[in-house]
């Protein structure tokens, strides 16, 4: 029997990385059952989580998917405690308090403002009107509360990641410095190709301390680099390729972003 698109990608990278699980590659009909299949994901890696150590922690996206998956989660929440989960995001576009480009903004409005949070495991990025009005600032504090938890944690449970066409993850674009960082949890980006230009985000070492990764991925523009990625591209030219998680990384696909892999 031959095998299928998902078993050979994950036989080559398991090849190309011993030192990370194979990816799984999920294929899903269209972007409803894509969401569905994110949002379901979600709630089995948090209460698997709060079962075996008492809390959880997500790291979120943002992007269209990213909040249509929130919103999703808010109708089906499962058997999450909300008050014993810890909320990161993978990266925020440098804007004042209260834009509507704001990553935070996006996923208070979908979920968090709806569903019993500890606000004070509520962990965004500062604004650029706020304390910290300088982003290499802004990224030292995340930083901060980044170290604490995992100090104390040891990782991330789950990080949640769109991508795009070009195959950016979180705000790590190919080619730049935020991508080519090794040491660093936190940078700041001042040159984003993609406006706003100046954001905060996670880098790929901050991406691979956590127990599971997710990547949402739809639409025919991205199938050359969700082949690309899963091909063992470099992650300097490919940023999700570089995207790991210790336990699992999991690529949940439409049929269009999948048609590269056949």
């Amino acid at each position: 029997m031959s095998e299928t698109p998902a078993q050979q990608y994950a036989d080559q990278d398991r090849r190309i990385d011993s030192g990370f699980p194979a990816n799984t590659v999920e294929v899903h009909p269209g972007n409803a059952e894509l969401i569905a299949a994110a949002a379901a994901r979600f709630v089995q890696v948090v209460v698997a989580a709060q079962a075996a150590r008492g809390s959880a922690s997500v790291v979120l996206t943002g992007g269209g998917s990213g909040v249509a998956l929130l919103e999703k989660v808010r109708q089906a929440p499962g058997d999450i405690d909300w008050a014993k989960l810890d909320l990161f995001w993978g990266d925020e576009r440098f804007v004042p308090a209260g834009d509507a480009e704001r990553n935070e903004l996006q996923a208070r409005q979908a979920l968090l403002d709806h569903v019993p949070v500890d606000h004070a495991r509520v962990h965004p990025v500062a604004t650029s009107d706020g304390e910290y009005p300088d982003p290499v600032e802004a990224a030292a504090e995340y930083s901060t509360a980044v170290h604490a938890y995992l100090a104390e944690h040891g990782a991330f449970d789950l990080h949640l990641l769109g991508m795009g066409g070009e195959g950016h993850v979180n705000s790590l674009f190919p080619h730049t410095d935020a991508v080519r960082e090794e040491h660093e949890l936190v940078v700041a980006v001042t040159d984003s190709p993609k406006p706003p230009p100046v954001r905060v985000t996670l880098t790929l070492p901050a991406v691979r301390r956590s127990r599971h990764v997710v990547l949402v991925v739809g639409g025919a523009a991205k199938a050359e680099a969700v082949a690309a990625a899963l091909g063992g591209a470099d992650p300097v030219d490919i940023p999700a390729a570089g995207a790991r998680g210790s336990e699992s990384t999991t690529w949940l696909l439409d049929q269009d972003a999948a048609a590269g892999l056949s």
